[in-house]
Order: structure tokens, then sequence, then C-alpha cells
């Protein structure tokens, strides 16, 4: 078993430094010369040269990496072109928003579709299992966009139930953080529940049609029994199709943040992106590395722990 997480452990530093590098090289590629981005058009020369000189962009390029790298590695991201403030402290006061939408969408993702998908894997071709065909045509079709405007029209401006934009933090009130979180993390939840629930759906089918679990019926287990034997065995494909969509919530909260207007690593992903301020993005792609590292290596440990062939690998 340390051998299992010693290797996950290996791949995943790997990977986080892989992912930054080639994000530091990109990012000064596409971006050129930030100065005209940061400073306007009607910079000078001369403003534009000591902004190169502040930020260390006169620098060589493998020097610039160098310097960024050996802080990053430190948890230092360095300062923002644009405010120069810490990036981790400007990370740092955006993670929570982000990661309650993600975490509240992922939870619900996964109690309404697991609860789907083992109701249609009973019924096959029953009325819950046509539903759940048609709502992965409908929203697989409809722009995430799209599902967040419809929401913020009929259940914020409409019913009042929710406000439309904004968010309160748990500090200030719980009842409000819950209320701000509720409509974006629908939003984000409404795909995933459906590619959870067929995922699971099928899985439930394709071990409900195994030998042994015609061996339990035939030993008198009883119904429910039986469906928890078959959930345990199909449940390591829905799992893994959670922990992947809980990365890809990561980067749909971009567009629900700007929606909703919620002050969340989305927005500020926007707003370093349109300006060219690369220490931001850099720090922002660490940052998603890790949750990405972290999810994964949670998911091998739980798989690992279902099915002890997987550590094998």
């Amino acid at each position: 078993m340390l051998t299992f997480v010693f290797k996950r452990l290996a791949s995943g530093v790997l990977l986080l430094v892989l992912v930054t590098s080639g994000t530091f090289f990109l990012a000064h590629l596409a971006v050129g010369d930030p100065t005209a981005g940061l400073l306007g058009n009607s910079a000078t020369p001369a403003q534009q040269a000591a902004l190169r000189a502040k930020i260390g962009y006169d620098q060589p390029l493998l020097s610039q990496f160098w310097t960024w790298f050996s802080h990053a590695v430190t948890g230092d991201f360095g300062t923002s072109w644009r405010s120069f403030q810490p990036v981790g402290d400007q990370i740092a006061l955006r993670v929570p928003v982000t990661l309650s939408v993600v975490v509240a969408a992922t939870v619900l993702a996964a109690v309404v579709g697991v609860a789907a998908g083992v109701a249609c894997g009973l019924r096959p071709g029953g009325l819950g299992d046509r539903v759940l065909k048609l709502a992965s045509v409908v929203l697989f079709a409809l722009p995430g966009f799209w599902l967040s405007l419809v929401l913020v029209t009929w259940f914020a401006l409409r019913l009042k139930w929710f406000p439309a934009v904004g968010y309160v933090s748990p500090e200030e009130s719980v009842g409000g953080w819950l209320q701000s979180i509720t409509l974006p993390a629908i939003a984000l939840a409404l795909g995933a529940i459906v590619m959870i629930a067929e995922q699971l759906r099928n899985s439930f089918l394709q071990v409900a049609g195994q030998d042994f679990v015609r061996t339990l019926r035939a030993r008198g287990l009883s119904k429910r029994r039986v469906t928890a034997h078959v959930l345990r065995n199909a449940s390591p494909a829905a799992l893994t199709v959670l922990a992947l969509l809980f990365v890809g919530l990561l980067g749909g909260a971009i567009v629900v943040e700007i929606v909703f207007n919620l002050p969340g690593i989305g927005s500020l992903t926007q707003s370093a992106s349109q300006i060219g301020d690369i220490p931001v993005l850099l720090g922002l792609t660490a940052v998603t590395v890790v949750f990405v590292v972290v999810v994964n290596f949670l998911l091998d440990l739980v798989l690992g722990w279902v099915n002890p062939k997987v550590r094998q690998r």
C-alpha cells in the first residue's frame, strides 16, 4: 500500500512541475510584452521600460523562470504585475468562494446522480430511465451560461428566492452564504448529475448481470442486500466520473462566477488573462493543479480500498 501511495504522490508532483513549467513558457509566448496591457496605449516607451525593469521582464526568459520556480516551490508565487500585491494573498481570498460553489455542486451532483442512477438501474426502460436520457440530451445541448441566466431570471428576479448576484461569506451569515451559492451550485451541477446518473446506471446494469449476483439471489438474500452488493461493485466507475467532474467544475466555475458576480478564482482568471498578469495566471494554474492532484490522489485511495486490484497498477 505504501508503494501505491508513493507512486501516486510522485506522479502528482511530476504533473505539477510539468504543467506549471509549460504554462510559464506558453504564457510568456502568448502575452509577449505585457507593459502595453498593464499601462495602456498612452504609456511612453520610458514608462514601459521602467515597468519591465520593475517586474523583471527585462531579464532572460530562463532567468525569469528560475526566479519564479525557486520561489513557487516555497509557496511564494510573486506579486501581481497590476496591483503589486502578493499573488498568494489574492488567491487565498478567492479560493474559498470557488470551493464553496464547486464542493456544493459536487455534493449535489453526487447525491442526486447516485439516487437517479440506482433508480434507473433497478428499472431499466422505465419512466425515470427515459427522463434521464432526455435530460442528458437537453442539458448537454444547452450552454452553461444560458442555464445560469435562466436560473437567475426565474429564482432570483421573479420568485426572489435567492440573490441574483454577489457572495456572502459564512463568517457573516451562514444562511446568506447558503443562499448566495445555491443557484451557482445548481447551474454547475445540472450537467454533472446526468453524467453520474448515466455512468452509474450503466455500471449497475452491467454488474447486475454477472454470475455472482445471480448466486446471491439464489441464496435468498433480500433485494436490498443484493442492491448494496451491486452498488459497491458498480461504484468505482461512478467515483472516477465524479472526480473528473470536480476538476471540470473548477473550469466551469469561470462562467458561473461571471454570471453571478462571485469574487472567486474564475473571475480572477478572467481579469488576469485580459491584462496579461502572468504571475497571477501562474499562481492560479499551480493552485488548480494542486486541487487536481489531491482529488486524483484521494480517488486512487478510495478505489484502492474498494478494489484491491487497483493497488497493483
